[in-house]
């Protein structure tokens, strides 16, 4: 279902809207201090009830207007989407919608072992997985859980196996964290095919912690892999990559850096977000989402819900990162975990 010529979905920036990330559980097994920091969300913390959450019928209903208005790519998210029951048979209603040119799953890769046939075998593109270290206690410091840095080596080699590749690592990098692990990532991404990609920490949410001197600049990063593999500066054909791309010049793969905190590219920004509870979220670091779910649960039709969802998108005027500096500690804003990243 196409929108209407005269329907133009640009926000007040001239912003199109091209993707949306889906978070289908606000719950993760791991607790991560950058996004879900353990003080905070602790064995207590009370988590969306199944009755809050969208179900499979509303994803689909909701992705199936954002493609008609011209959504092209659909990621995955969470908390850690894999806890979801039954992903696979959402990626199947999905994968069948026309018009969408690519479906992606962002992961902790801890449950892909099991999971990454069946979820290839439904119809999912591609793998983004999250890997802050290959040391193997500071994996587990920075995951903060049980759970080794073996089960997520195990899931990439099941994700290659499924037929999932060049499957993308992303790496939070944070000063006096894991900057030792720039290197030994960049290898083990070289050696295994993997695209890696370093991204800025940055001060999503309120509760990590988050200082200027704490980011680890894209341009540190570059001049750090640079002293091992000499690297070149290219352009992928993607219109708004939020990544800059490198690639080495011996021919063994690329990498890309995210520089939200350093370089912020508001301007290309073509994303919303959809909360697992049903929020349209039109920033990463926005404070209030509009609640579909109500309009979803109600006698709303689809063109009612198109009218929402245009008039939001032509109102947006975020651009966070670009007005930081006044910003930081400006009040609530929407943790990570809630929408994904």
């Amino acid at each position: 279902m196409g929108y209407p010529e005269d329907m133009q979905v640009v926000d007040s920036l001239g912003r199109s809207l091209r993707a949306l990330r889906v978070s289908v559980t606000d719950r993760c097994n791991f607790r991560c201090p950058y996004c879900m920091p353990r003080e905070r969300f602790g064995d207590r913390h009370d988590f969306l009830d199944r009755s809050q959450i969208l179900t499979f019928e509303e994803i689909e209903r909701l992705v199936r207007l954002f493609v008609g208005l011209g959504v092209e790519k659909i990621r995955l998210t969470g908390g850690e989407p894999l806890l979801r029951q039954e992903l696979p048979t959402l990626v199947a209603r999905l994968r069948k919608i026309e018009g969408l040119r690519e479906l992606t799953l962002t992961t902790n890769g801890t449950l892909l072992e099991t999971l990454a046939q069946p979820l290839r075998e439904a119809g999912l593109d591609r793998i983004t997985v999250s890997l802050d270290s290959l040391d193997p206690a500071r994996f587990l410091a920075l995951s903060d859980s049980n759970i080794g840095l073996e089960r997520v080596l195990a899931g990439l080699q099941a994700a290659q196996a499924a037929g999932f590749g060049p499957i993308k690592l992303n790496c939070v990098l944070q000063r006096g964290v894991n900057e030792a692990d720039i290197l030994p990532l960049a290898e083990f991404a070289r050696e295994q095919g993997h695209i890696l990609r370093f991204i800025e920490f940055m001060d999503v949410g309120t509760g990590n912690g988050w200082k200027l001197d704490r980011v680890v600049p894209a341009a540190e990063v570059v001049q750090v892999l640079a002293t091992r593999w000499p690297l070149e500066s290219f352009q992928r054909d993607c219109p708004n990559c939020v990544a800059q791309h490198f690639r080495y010049t011996d021919g063994q793969g690329d990498v890309g850096l995210i520089a939200s905190v350093t370089e912020p590219f508001c301007q290309g920004c073509d994303r919303a977000r959809l909360s697992a509870e049903g929020k349209l979220y039109t920033c990463l670091f926005a404070s209030e989402g509009l609640d579909l779910r109500a309009f979803l649960r109600s006698e709303a039709t689809d063109a009612d819900l198109l009218a929402v969802v245009l008039n939001r998108w032509r109102r947006r005027d975020d651009r966070y990162s670009e007005l930081r500096a006044e910003n930081t500690h400006s009040g609530p804003r929407v943790e990570m975990f809630h929408i994904g990243g």
